[in-house]
């Protein structure tokens, strides 16, 4: 039979990239701001905002990472041009915490809040895709200080700035509004695949009163 045997060509042994996107060996450390020091008795994780039942909930670093465990193999792409293939990420569902602590039904985005007031704004879809995960480890291991421990946000088809490091807790919102990097002129939705980098780019529906 013609072609059987044939090698694939060189451009079918390349890894699919988002547009601008370079492969990365290793994960280089890229973030805003100092390495928060991790003190487990005073950590707690927040869900508030527009809750179901209109109250505040709380879990202490033993409770939440007690939550059910999952891992999610997934890409990592860095709005700084880098993507990192096919790492496995273990943690906390973001839909596991949303069953726990669930949103009331008029809410439309959420607010990830990390340490030193650090935010992104996420639609609620995104935040409840079954990939996105608050990791606690990457490839079996521990996160490290540098790199998010004890708790970052992986969402796998946006911009890795839309998954903040050190995060403390979420806000339901039932409107949109822009987190720290998007007030600072990044785009307001950052996907990768479509090159959502600026925020001049956006499009009417992709951003706060657009």
């Amino acid at each position: 039979m013609e072609g059987m045997g044939q090698p694939e060509s060189r451009e079918a042994q390349q890894p699919q990239l988002p547009p601008g996107q370079r492969l990365q060996r290793g994960w280089p450390v890229t973030h805003y701001g100092p390495v928060p020091r991790f003190r487990p008795d005073r950590w707690e994780f927040r869900v508030f905002g527009a809750t179901a039942e209109q109250g505040k909930h709380t879990w202490t670093h033993d409770d939440f990472t007690a939550l059910p465990y999952t891992t999610v193999v997934a890409d990592l792409h860095c709005v700084t041009k880098f993507s990192m293939l096919d790492a496995e990420w273990g943690g906390v569902l973001a839909r596991t915490v949303a069953e726990a602590a669930p949103p009331a039904g008029h809410v439309t985005h959420v607010m990830v809040w990390a340490e030193y007031g650090f935010s992104s704004n996420l639609r609620l879809s995104d935040f409840l895709d079954e990939r996105t995960v608050f990791a606690t480890h990457k490839d079996g291991e521990l996160l490290t200080a540098e790199h998010g421990f004890p708790l970052r946000l992986i969402v796998p088809h946006l911009y890795a700035w839309k998954g903040p490091k050190w995060v403390r807790g979420i806000e339901y919102m039932t409107a949109d509004r822009r987190g720290f990097w998007e007030e600072r002129g990044y785009h307001n939705v950052g996907d990768p695949w479509r090159e959502q980098r600026y925020s001049y780019q956006e499009e009417p529906g992709e951003g706060p009163g657009l």
